[in-house]
This record gives C-alpha cells, structure tokens and sequence, in this order.
C-alpha cells in the first residue's frame, strides 16, 4: 500500500513521466525502455481498481516522481522550461478532450480496437506503437493547436521515434484525465506546491 499523499498525486507524475520520455526520445532517440512501457501500456489500463494499478508497481513511475521534485523545488538546478510547456501542453490538451464527447467516444473505441490487437501481438510489438500514435494523432492531437517537439532533427525525422512521442503525448493526456478524475487541477500545481512536493519527494524516497 501506497500513502494517500502519494497516490493523490501518482497520476501528476505519469504526466511528467511523459513529458520527460517525449523530451529524451526526441533529444537523444532514446529513453529508459521500462518506463516507457509503463507510459504507453497505462493507456490501455481503462478500468482500473485503484490509481496505482494503472502504473504496476510505483517504482515504474521513478521517472515521474523525479522530474516532478526537479520541476517543483526552488532549490533544484534541473528545471527545465521545455518539459514545462510538455507538461502545460498535455493538461490543456486533455481539458479541450474533456468537453469533447464525439472526440471521447472516438478515443474510447480506437483503443479497446487495441486492446483486442493484443490478442494477437506482444505488447512490445511495433504495430502497438504505431496503433496509439494514430489514435493520438487522429483523434486527439487536432483538438488544440499541436504540440511543437525540440530535439535532434536526426532522431525526430525516424518512424519509430515519431510513434514513441505520439504514443507518449497520449499517454500524457491518459494520465492527465486520472489527474482530473481524482480531483486534480492545474491551478493546484501553483497554489499546492509544497503539498505536490512534499508527496513527491516522499515517493522518490520510497522507490530508492
């Protein structure tokens, strides 16, 4: 069991943990493979029993809790304004689909189109990726202006890297619609800090 503290904020950091994969994948064509696994694989999570259950275990989420510490403490030299506008970007993005019924229902049907597709693939399996950075790209990229993503030219103009960032931005937004569900608001990340903090640090303490 999880402290409440942490598992208020677990889905704060599955957002940051997207938004820092995103940024790696594009900057160096790469990211750490476990936790982009638990990223993309916590789309396909649609009912889960508990928060954590869509993440597994908490140490998957190490990425996020780290990058949520490291954007959120004034005393932290790895503040990074890119993964900022990652992050902001994925919110907003998610509070454009929450009053778009036709879009939820679209997302709804493209990803149990998945799910079954797993009855035939392994997870890992390229055709997954490449499925979530369509759905991502079909129904819920042209909700909002699109997000601009910085990095190596030589990496971003790759196919799979292309998927990877797509079936990231939209595992973003999955964890941003959790957020919500559990009462998240982005205004709380400026008027809750030192409690969004403290929880966090508490969480990276945990997993190390």
């Amino acid at each position: 069991m999880i402290s409440p503290d942490i598992e208020r904020h677990i889905a704060l950091a599955g957002v940051c943990q997207a938004a820092a994969l995103v940024q790696s994948v594009a900057r160096k064509g790469s990211a750490d493979p476990q936790a982009i696994e638990t990223s993309v694989s916590s789309i396909l999570v649609t009912n889960p029993d508990s928060p954590q259950q869509v993440y597994g275990a908490l140490p998957n989420l190490k990425t996020g809790f780290v990058t949520l510490v490291a954007q959120l403490d004034n005393e932290s030299r790895h503040k990074d304004a890119e993964i900022t506008r990652y992050i902001a970007s994925i919110l907003s993005l998610e509070r454009k689909l929450s009053k778009h019924p036709t879009a939820l229902d679209k997302l709804a049907d493209r990803i149990s189109h998945v799910q079954r597709q797993l009855a035939h693939v392994d997870f890992e399996h390229s055709q997954i990726m490449s499925s979530l950075a369509s759905v991502y790209t079909d129904v819920v990229s042209p909700l909002a202006p699109k997000i601009q993503i910085a990095g190596n030219q030589q990496h971003l103009s790759q196919e799979t890297n292309q998927h990877k960032v797509r079936a990231l931005l939209l595992a973003g937004v999955r964890s941003a619609v959790l957020w919500r569900q559990m009462g998240g608001k982005r205004r709380h990340i400026l008027f809750r800090k030192s409690q969004i903090l403290k929880a966090a640090k508490q969480a990276v303490r945990v997993i190390s």
